[in-house]
């Protein structure tokens, strides 16, 4: 039973695209230069959270260049799940397609995806890897590295009290396992 999951844990592994990859379905699937700079962007912050803690880095960079796929379709928040269907339609595994689908508004709860007009589910990143890439895509601004009071302040001033305090929570929680605030990483 150990040895079958390793097994399936190397197999996923060995199949995670690496960064040319990635970039290659990123300009296949039509995402612009701006979509493709701002995935490098979140990349290089997820990738900096990463190093402090015990995630597969490997998964956390194609997760990061990845994460917005689904804007080569829309750039609404219905771009995680387009993002998480162009995933599984090209048999990425689906702990890409997980972190893609919940990368949004730093996870939402069934009842507000429901609001939203999303298929209504869970888009609550559960894995340290889907909680690095959703969080670090929350610390840039286009191409540009933020503060999260920033993105804080946003979602406070668009009447998104709940997406505020996510924000909140999940910095928290990131900041406390890599022993440092996030914002100065």
């Amino acid at each position: 039973m150990l040895y079958q999951k390793r097994m399936k844990e190397r197999d996923t592994t060995m199949s995670i695209p690496d960064e040319k990859t990635c970039l290659m379905l990123l300009r296949q699937q039509g995402c612009s230069q701006k979509v493709i700079s701002h995935c490098q962007a979140v990349r290089d912050v997820a990738l900096a959270i990463a190093k402090r803690t015990k995630a597969n880095k490997k998964l956390v960079e194609a997760g990061a260049l990845l994460h917005d796929i689904g804007r080569s379709k829309t750039h609404g928040i219905f771009h995680a799940v387009e993002g998480a269907q162009i995933a599984r339609e090209l048999e990425l595994p689906e702990v890409l397609a997980l972190i893609i689908e919940r990368h949004i508004g730093a996870g939402l709860p069934k009842e507000e995806a429901k609001r939203l007009g999303l298929p209504e589910k869970e888009y609550i990143p559960q894995t340290l890897e889907e909680k690095i890439v959703c969080h670090a895509d929350n610390l840039i601004d286009n191409c540009h590295r933020q503060p999260i009071e920033n993105e804080v302040d946003r979602a406070l001033r668009g009447g998104h009290k709940e997406y505020a305090a996510r924000l909140i929570a999940l910095h928290k929680e990131l900041s406390d396992l890599c022993g440092i605030d996030l914002d100065s990483v």
